[in-house]
Order: structure tokens, then sequence, then C-alpha cells
């Protein structure tokens, strides 16, 4: 039995599918009662609980031979760096406290660092957090993803496509989120013997490929509007970001510039999916 969080989310239900088309026994855990019989009709075994609830989440994975987590990105809490906090003691209680042999993380380039890179040192914080309490873990340290275009789609729609990098013409992997789920069930049926960290790696792309593939898909040519450092948490706050996940987001944007973000993992696992896939997806959603 393979215990699945964040089911509702594009990775934790690609993982979810890709296990059960392998004809494992899953367990998604959801928060919206709501979404438990669209899982049951697949196969899926589900329970509701909430990954801040350490009591609730130990009961939910207790028994199982794995687990699939990630570290939820909030940004309605008042607090980033709490909300993780409090989040990762949990999830590392509940870990510790049923046993669970495995536990797969979605976590993310940069990760090996303690700070200066966003919202990941969360992510880094987890990490430490589970090796911890004596699981095996396995840590999917990601590159972007492809469905990030998503956010930008309705700013496309204008005409306009902005780009919180120094240039847009430095090609980075771009991996689609199918492909992270298919490499957590992956992780998950054949388990290492020791913790282990894996950079995920997917074609690469310049923001301005992106930019006319998005184009392209909307029927419409997209100018490539590159912002400056100091413009970027005034934007983000503009298109409605709390001004203290504008300036997390900013010091992400920054990390990546710097070369922080770069794969320093205990080895790659490389996956395809090209980004036209990905947004004629978005675009057709």
């Amino acid at each position: 039995m393979y215990a699945v969080a964040g089911a509702t989310g594009r990775v934790g239900s690609a993982t979810a599918r890709h296990l059960l088309a392998e004809g494992a026994d899953v367990r998604v855990l959801v928060r919206d009662r709501d979404r438990v019989e669209e899982w049951t009709r697949q196969g899926a075994e589900a329970r509701v609980v909430d990954l801040g609830d350490r009591a609730g989440l130990r009961d939910a994975i207790t028994g199982c031979d794995g687990l699939f987590v990630l570290l939820p990105f909030d940004l309605t809490v008042d607090d980033l760096d709490a909300y993780a906090d409090a989040v990762t003691t949990s999830v590392a209680g509940a870990v510790a406290d049923s046993g669970i042999p495995h536990v797969v993380m979605l976590s993310a380039g940069g990760a090996d660092l303690p700070d200066g890179t966003g919202p990941i040192a969360g992510m880094h914080r987890m990490e430490q957090a589970l090796q911890a309490t004596g699981t095996v873990l396995t840590a999917l340290r990601s590159g972007h993803f492809q469905e990030k275009v998503g956010d930008l789609i309705e700013a496309a729609r204008a005409g306009v496509y902005p780009v919180f990098a120094a240039s847009a013409d430095i090609p980075l992997p771009m991996i689609a989120t199918s492909d992270l789920g298919a490499t957590a069930a992956r992780a998950l049926l054949s388990p290492d013997a020791a913790s282990t960290s894996i950079d995920v790696s997917g074609p690469a792309y310049s923001e301005r490929e992106v930019a006319g593939v998005l184009g392209a898909a909307l029927g419409r040519e997209l100018e490539v509007v590159v912002l400056p450092e100091d413009a970027w948490v005034p934007a983000l706050i503009e298109a409605g970001f709390r001004p203290h996940v504008a300036e997390s987001l900013a010091e992400l944007y920054r990390a990546d510039e710097e070369g922080l973000l770069a794969p320093r993992g205990d080895r790659v696992a490389r996956v395809g999916t090209p980004i036209e896939v990905t947004i004629a997806g978005l675009t057709a959603a």
C-alpha cells in the first residue's frame, strides 16, 4: 500500500494515477471530503487528512510501504517560513510515529542549501527533518515546472509575456508534472536501500521559446518583457501577491540567476515531455 499526499494537485494526482496503472494499492490523502468519490471510482482508497494534523496523518500512513509527500506552497499564510516549519514538524512527526519505511518527497533544485533560495529553504528543512526520522528518504529535486506557464496565460491573452530574470534567452530544464508523478511512482515501487536525492531534469527551453509556443497556441504574437530585478517585488504585489510572498519569490528568482538552484543531487532522472504538449493542455483547459 502506498500513501499519496497532495492527490488533488498536479504531481500528487499524477503519482497516484501512475501507481494505480501499475496495479499498486493506493491510499490517497485529501483535505476535501468532496474529492473522495472521484478517487474511489478510480480504485484508490481515500482518507481525509490535513498535513498539519500529525495524529491524523500518522493514522493514515501507518502500515503503508511508502509515502509520497510535498510541502504545499500556501500563498494565503501570514508567514511562509512559519507555515513551512509547522507542516514539516507535523509530517516528520507522523513519519517517525508510524515507522513508515520509505518516503518520496517532492523537493526542488537548491534544497541542499539552507537559505538564500526563497520558499525552497522550507524544502531544505523538510528534507533534513525527514532524514532525521530514520526513514529512507528519496528527495526528488525538480527544476522549473512546465505548468508555471499557466500563471501567465491571462497576461499572454493581453499580448504580454513577463520574464522575471536578467535574460529571456537562457535555456533552462523544464519538467512536466506528469513526468514528475511517473518518477515518484517508480521511486515508490523500487525504493533505494538508503536515502538519496535525485535531480529530475527535462528538456531545456528559454523563456522566449516558451513565449513563442504559448503565443502560437493562443493565436497571437507575444511581447516578451524582461523585468529588471528592482521591478520584481512591485510587479508581484501588483499581480496580487502579499508583500512577504513577493519578497520570497524575488529571492527565489535571484537564486536562480546566481546558479543556486543547479542540480547537485546524487543522481539524475531525465524526463522528456515537450513544452508544446503541456501548453496545449493548459490552453485547452
